[in-house]
């Protein structure tokens, strides 16, 4: 039976020294990510990258694993961020096309850094911290389409999953297919989701 990867940091960082260590180390493992792909990425070609030993790497991260899932969690809450700030758009239409293009800007802004984690997200057993992520984004969708009537009488929560699965599906197979028409891909996904809310 396979070994249950250690996904969690062995030390939060205190300080702002420290905390600056951990960003520049996450820096170093995106970076090497983007470089040399999955295979090229290992503990010592981060620590290498970062500047810094690996006894202190170590310090923070038990081993690769660990690495990729605190680049998954940073990234999320990145997007969570900038999904927030086009949620409050008082316009329903311009919500929605702030949150797509917030979701599309995300994807295609780094985008090999994208797909790639996007693999080790569906790899790496990241459990129930990935599931509240995705629902606080469905949240946010949801308090967004509470301005309108869903479609077909739906439940707004819904409809909210819905859209998500819509939007999600739809930037990760264009980053799969390693899309870069950041305006054409926002294009159809607006179209999809404004056709399912009937907004034309």
């Amino acid at each position: 039976m396979a070994k249950t990867p250690d996904l969690n940091p062995r030390k939060s960082p205190r300080q702002a020294r420290a905390a600056e260590t951990v960003r520049i180390i996450l820096e170093a493992a995106a970076r090497i990510l983007e470089a040399r792909g999955l295979d090229g990425f290992n503990t010592n070609a981060v620590a290498e990258r970062a500047g810094v030993s690996i006894g202190s790497l170590y310090q923070y991260f038990p081993g690769k694993d660990a690495l990729t899932a605190a680049l998954i969690r940073a990234d999320g809450e990145v997007l969570l961020r900038e999904m927030a700030a086009a949620a409050i758009l008082p316009q329903i239409r311009a919500a929605l096309s702030g949150m797509i293009a917030a979701a599309v800007g995300h994807q295609l802004r780094r985008p090999v850094l994208a797909r790639l984690l996007d693999i080790q997200e569906n790899r790496l057993p990241l459990g129930e911290a990935q599931e509240e992520k995705a629902g606080e984004l469905q949240s946010l969708l949801a308090q967004v389409l509470a301005r309108v009537d869903p479609p077909a009488g739906l439940p707004v929560e819904t409809a909210a999953a819905d859209i998500f699965a819509i939007v999600r599906g739809m930037i990760d197979h264009a980053g799969e297919r390693q899309e870069l028409d950041a305006p054409a891909l926002q294009a159809r996904v607006e179209r999809a989701v404004f056709g399912y809310l009937g907004l034309t």
